[in-house]
């Protein structure tokens, strides 16, 4: 089992940054590719992010592309998404997600453990 639990969320005005955190416990983090997902009222879940389990492998939904960053810290098990030039579009819940094995996925039914969310606002 894994456990996880994200945190950093916020209200922020366009063009202002957040930083995500998603603290992972229970089985070795290092052996899962983690995600990074987000969903407005009345839409479905969207990938936003992906690293490898190594990190040394990113990817991004077009939208976010050039304005988040994803990235992980082994020692400290947690994974982080820096956004910046924040837009009212990225309003949503935002989810950490982890999937088992080294493969990332944009889809959200690969993966196995899912943190609760935590809600990121932008105002106009």
């Amino acid at each position: 089992q894994v456990q996880l639990v994200e945190s950093g969320g916020g209200s922020v005005q366009a063009g202002g940054s957040l930083r995500l955190s998603c603290a992972a416990s229970g089985r070795a983090f290092s052996s899962f590719a983690m995600g990074w997902f987000r969903q407005a009222p009345g839409t479905e879940r969207e990938f936003v992010a992906a690293i490898s389990w190594s990190g040394g492998s990113t990817y991004y939904a077009d939208s976010v592309k050039g304005r988040f960053t994803i990235s992980r810290d082994i020692d400290k098990n947690t994974v982080y998404l820096q956004m910046n030039t924040l837009k009212p579009d990225d309003t949503a819940v935002y989810y950490c997600a982890a999937k088992t094995g080294s493969t990332w996925s944009r889809v959200a039914g690969s993966y196995d453990y899912w943190g609760r969310g935590t809600q990121v606002t932008v105002s106009s």
